[in-house]
């Protein structure tokens, strides 16, 4: 009988999903809204306390689920977890012909509900339609104009314009939950916290050579002398090694602020054609 592949680091199935969160600059939130499953049950995956789960069967589902969303071995996680529940007390796992569902595959029910409502609406102006159609009802006549509308003049390239900041004090403030960690350029670690929203951490002037990791850039505000600048990454992407003095921050938001914005290339506009209106004869 074939037998999947556990773990051979001897660490536990939480402990080895834990680790590979951290290396991924991610939150328990950021992994429970990636796989939308409940935080509790994450945190007792970690703790390997898969009692607190429902069954044997939402542990191992549950924990394929996690190792997917931070790039972990999802064969030997789940077979770890079936192993840590044989030796643990439980009833051996007896074979299942499925597994939970993937949570962060099943839609939501509010998302159902609305395309129910939006499919229903559809059918009603169908409905409608038809009904005003068997009834013999004409389209309303299109008047023409003799004159043409005014054509817009088009918009000539324009530079982006992104204020260079001044010098002041660098402070990162969370607008939602972020893990990061700020290191020197030596490697040595200045600060590292998952952040709640609201919460700020002001970059010491003297740091040398400051830079930041995490996986949510985007909920990040950051500010050089109270100017705020642009963000340090694209939206939920790993960023790492990315400098945060001042010095930095404004090389940065100057070289944003050189890249012109690409416009339409202007040109002549077309020629409007006269409209007659149905039975007036053209003039001689």
């Amino acid at each position: 009988m074939m037998t999947e592949t556990e773990p051979t680091s001897g660490a536990t199935a939480g402990t080895e999903l834990r680790q590979a969160r951290e290396a991924a600059g991610l939150s328990l939130a950021d992994v429970a809204a990636k796989t939308r499953i409940p935080q509790r049950h994450l945190e007792a995956i970690e703790r390997d306390d898969f009692d607190a789960l429902p069954s044997m069967t939402y542990a191992v589902g549950f924990a394929r689920a996690y190792a997917r969303a931070v790039d972990a071995d999802e064969v030997a996680v789940a077979a770890a977890v079936r192993s840590q529940l044989e030796h643990g007390g439980r009833t051996r796992l007896e074979y299942q012909a499925f597994e939970p569902a993937d949570p962060a595959r099943v839609p939501p029910r509010a998302l159902a509900w609305t395309a129910a409502i939006i499919a229903l609406l559809i059918l009603g102006g169908y409905g409608l339609w038809r009904a005003t159609w068997r009834d013999g009802a004409a389209p309303a006549p299109v008047v023409a104009s003799a004159s043409p509308a005014p054509v817009a003049p088009r918009p000539a390239a324009v530079a982006a314009a992104v204020p260079t900041p001044t010098s002041g004090p660098v402070v990162l403030t969370a607008t939602d939950t972020v893990w990061l960690r700020i290191s020197d350029a030596t490697g040595q670690r200045m600060f590292e916290k998952e952040m709640k929203a609201g919460e700020t951490y002001t970059v010491p002037t003297d740091a040398n050579g400051p830079t930041i990791m995490t996986g949510r850039p985007n909920a990040l505000r950051v500010t050089v002398g109270g100017a705020e600048v642009p963000p340090l990454g694209e939206p939920e992407k790993r960023i790492k090694g990315v400098g945060i003095s001042a010095e930095a921050l404004r090389a940065r938001t100057a070289a944003a602020g050189a890249r012109p914005t690409p416009a339409a290339t202007a040109g002549p506009a077309p020629t409007p054609t006269p409209l007659v209106s149905p039975g007036s004869a053209p003039s001689r």
